[in-house]
């Protein structure tokens, strides 16, 4: 359970979950380097994030709605209820002899990527949480 401290605040922790499962998507990848045929997956979290977005600061949603123009049309129903990013498979490898697409420079590289994201999130909102708790001991100095 996490408190809610601002918009901005719920975002990045929402943000953080994010990037969290990206990590543990790409330490599969190199945790299956050697196993046959497989082929190295990823997470794309930038229009999900955008949706919460959208939802934590009251906009519009970034997403273009379908439009029913006769009353008689089926109704347009979302096929995915999942608030979970969109997984995909990662490609422009070349697969090895057993079919492994897997390559270690690559995921290293986007892990070093993730977990620099990821500190980043940490600090900034350790920032906005250290503005909060300043300002409620300044208050508490003046009575």
């Amino acid at each position: 359970m996490s408190i809610e401290i601002s918009a901005t605040h719920a975002l990045a922790a929402k943000a953080l979950d994010y990037r969290a499962i990206r990590q543990d998507m790409i330490s599969s990848n190199i945790a299956n380097a050697d196993t046959p045929f497989y082929k190295p997956r990823d997470i794309s979290f930038d229009n999900a994030l955008a949706v919460e977005k959208a939802k934590i600061l009251n906009q519009n949603s970034p997403k273009l709605e379908m439009a029913q123009t006769n009353g008689a049309h089926i109704a347009f129903k979302e096929i995915s209820d999942s608030k979970l990013p969109t997984t995909y498979f990662r490609d422009g490898h070349m697969a090895r002899n057993d079919g492994n697409s897997v390559d270690l420079d690559v995921e290293t590289t986007e892990m070093s990527k993730n977990s620099i994201m990821f500190s980043a999130l940490v600090s900034a909102l350790k920032k906005d949480s250290a503005i909060f708790t300043n300002v409620i001991d300044a208050s508490s100095k003046i009575s």
